[in-house]
């Protein structure tokens, strides 16, 4: 007997279970669905100092820890798998690599994933060098010298934590001024061994069985320039995971469009958090976005 669920969720991060404590809490049976692990980009966050209720911040990965047992607690079921294609109908179904599932209602919440320079060397060395986490990584070069690319919130907190280990951490952004938050550009000010390199984008990835050097060029002089690098981080956005996605309408950057309830184009499916098009991209509007879609996935599930 084929087992129909009130909400199927796809994606663990924040959204994902916030929206399975909301719908699991209101008894309606919820089954999330995670590629990899739950806390989404979260659990590589160091320190998160602006999620409420954390008096000196918390640690990504133990905040998913939190969020994942208390959905569960309520209820909710999580299985690993990764969807591949959703069949609408009064009865949806989500197919998935290894099995299929159906609900009355879908979440979306399947976030977004790191967006890559495309540059010669980059897929060679990932892994051996390239990173796109420094809380993962940052133990491997110790007393190394290692480069961030990106002037953004995340760029500048990863090179933050990176400097603990490396010896030197050189940042290299392609605007004159960084996009950061004010209060990470001033803590900029405490780390001696943090540099930032303007007007500049990375070319070339060079070495052989390691990183050895990256060349970027300065895009108002057209100078090319070659750093002595043993690691190299990027952090220069992230794109949405909506390729599994066919009949829901996206914006031209392929970002789910929602209302402010979280209703996508199609009936009956929701979309909430990083995936969906929207200003803000934070984990507590994620958490917020999550919290919505329950809600107003139970209230369309009272009109069946």
């Amino acid at each position: 007997m084929t087992v129909v669920y009130d909400v199927i969720i796809i994606g663990a991060g924040p959204a994902g279970l916030a929206a399975a404590i909301y719908s699991s809490r209101a008894r309606l049976t919820t089954l999330l669905i995670e590629k990899n692990s739950c806390g989404g980009q979260m659990i590589i966050t160091d320190l998160l100092e602006n999620y409420p209720g954390f008096n000196g911040g918390i640690n990504g990965f133990d905040l998913a820890v939190k969020l994942e047992s208390q959905a569960k607690d309520f209820g909710a079921q999580i299985v690993y798998d990764e969807v591949t294609n959703i069949e609408d109908g009064k009865i949806k179904k989500v197919v998935t690599i290894n099995n299929s599932y159906h609900a009355k209602t879908i979440i979306i919440a399947s976030g977004t994933h790191v967006k890559k320079m495309n540059i010669p060397g980059e897929s060679a060395f990932i892994g051996r060098g390239v990173s796109f986490c420094a809380t993962c990584d940052a133990p491997f070069y110790k007393d190394k010298d290692v480069a961030v690319i990106g002037g953004g919130d995340s760029a500048i907190q990863e090179a933050i934590y990176l400097s603990k280990f490396a010896k030197n951490v050189t940042i290299i952004h392609r605007r004159n001024s960084l996009r950061a938050t004010k209060i990470l550009q001033e803590r900029l000010s405490f780390y001696n061994n943090i540099s930032v390199v303007y007007n500049s984008i990375p070319k070339e990835i060079i070495g052989t069985s390691s990183i050895e050097k990256i060349k970027i060029i300065n895009i108002e002089t057209n100078e090319t320039q070659e750093i002595k690098i043993d690691g190299l981080f990027v952090f220069i956005g992230l794109l949405p995971n909506t390729d599994f996605l066919t009949n829901i309408a996206l914006d031209d950057k392929g970002y789910i469009v929602t209302d402010e309830n979280m209703h996508t184009s199609a009936t009956g499916i929701f979309a909430c958090g990083d995936i969906r098009k929207k200003y803000l991209r934070q984990v507590i509007t994620a958490a917020s976005d999550g919290a919505q879609a329950a809600v107003s996935a139970g209230h369309y599930l009272e009109t069946l």
